[in-house]
């Protein structure tokens, strides 16, 4: 079982790394890359936009992530 709560909070200290604890491993080394672009961005302004959006949506699909697989998981033993 994995806890959605945990998955987001690791997501909102670190994108990324609640798919990783998920064990979505190449999704979270993309949501990662794609937050160092956007930091880099940020030094011709967009990236103050796109970074929050995609470290929100980090979080939001950790969360998500965990309830599927927690719902998956106990299907398969039902």
């Amino acid at each position: 079982m994995k806890n959605p709560g945990l998955a987001a909070i690791l997501s909102f200290f670190w994108t990324g790394l609640g798919q990783i604890y998920n064990g979505q491993i190449s999704k979270g080394i993309v949501f990662i890359v794609v937050q160092g672009i956007n930091a880099m961005l940020m030094f011709v302004i967009i990236g103050f936009i796109t970074f929050p959006i995609v470290w929100i949506w980090g979080m939001i699909d950790a969360y998500k992530a965990a309830e599927t697989y927690n719902l998956h998981n106990f299907n398969q033993r039902s």
